[in-house]
């Protein structure tokens, strides 16, 4: 895990998206998927499993690993119809309405693009970083 880092500057999406069209890929792409993941003020316990302990979040403590992100992102090509993938993680102390990471998924049809970016994003998620909700 990354520690002990200051938060980083987010991609510039744009950017990204005109990589991604000028690879040679891209010709047979129909879709793609942006996600922003950013740091929100009610905590994850009352978000996903409804406990509201009272408290709300003033920021977090974010790292993550690289080769586990990598591998993440590995398996996400091998995924039906996906040509491109790219994520960017923030890492360090992050304050409310921070981005935390950027994911984009390229591929063939919606269903395929859809489910890539959902895996890529819950594997990211539950797999790759460490999440410390510093609250109120």
């Amino acid at each position: 895990m990354t520690n002990g880092k200051m938060k980083k500057l987010p991609p510039s999406i744009d950017e990204w998206l005109k990589e991604a069209k000028s690879d040679s890929a891209a010709l047979q792409e129909g879709m793609f998927l942006v996600h922003n993941g950013i740091v929100r003020q009610t905590p994850k316990a009352k978000v996903r499993q409804g406990i509201d302990d009272g408290s709300t979040v003033k920021g977090m403590e974010f790292a993550y690993d690289t080769a586990k992100v990598d591998a993440a992102i590995s398996e996400t090509y091998k995924m039906d119809g996906i040509f491109h993938v790219r994520a960017w993680l923030n890492e360090g102390h992050l304050e409310l309405g921070d981005d935390i990471m950027y994911v984009l998924i390229g591929g063939d049809i919606r269903s395929h693009v859809v489910d890539a970016l959902q895996f890529l994003v819950e594997s990211i998620k539950s797999e790759c970083v460490t999440e410390v909700e510093q609250k109120y």
